[in-house]
């Protein structure tokens, strides 16, 4: 497969505190066609017994995917846009490690085809320079594909953050959470 996505300038946010638990995002992405009618992207309550807030997840798309490094199979790859994609199915051995490593609880294992599945940020749509299902449908603006001065202007009171500390690791990834303005990292402990 020869690689034809555009190098862009654009890059994908989401904002947390704007996701109203609509779930159009994971509609859309079921209709990509390389998902086989399979959503990449999950909607879940943070506190369903105390709240009604929702919070989007999505393939973080890491420099350097603990998915791809613990893989046996090599069958996990980041192309040189920084997409980490799905497992090869001709090389998947469905371990389920990728699952395990990943720091943002991303990947699944589909266990009716016995192979991991992730987020590609739509690589059908942007390697044709159109943007990710998701960015395109969620009504809030939780999801939004387009250039940093942009969102910048949107949001003058938020900050696009791409850095995680986990413990002692940190992890820098093509994605970027919206946090309070002056923010740097976000620290999960």
């Amino acid at each position: 497969m020869q690689n034809t996505q555009i190098k862009t300038d654009e890059e994908f946010f989401i904002d947390p505190q704007r996701c109203i638990g609509c779930r159009a995002c994971e509609m859309a992405c079921a209709e990509c066609e390389t998902n086989g009618q399979t959503s990449m992207i999950h909607v879940d309550y943070v506190d369903r017994y105390i709240s009604t807030q929702t919070s989007v997840q999505v393939c973080m798309h890491c420099e350097d995917p603990a998915c791809a490094r613990v893989c046996p199979a090599d069958a996990i790859t980041k192309d040189e846009f920084g997409i980490v994609h799905t497992a090869n199915t001709a090389r998947c051995i469905s371990c389920a490690n990728c699952v395990l490593a990943c720091p943002f609880g991303v990947p699944k294992k589909m266990e009716e085809t016995q192979i991991m599945m992730k987020c590609n940020m739509c690589y059908d749509r942007t390697s044709a320079g159109k943007r990710p299902m998701c960015a395109t449908v969620c009504p809030s603006g939780a999801l939004w594909f387009g250039k940093r001065e942009k969102i910048a202007q949107m949001r003058p009171n938020s900050t696009p953050v791409n850095t995680f500390m986990f413990g002692a690791q940190t992890v820098r990834t093509k994605v970027n959470i919206m946090m309070p303005a002056g923010s740097t990292a976000l620290s999960v402990d």
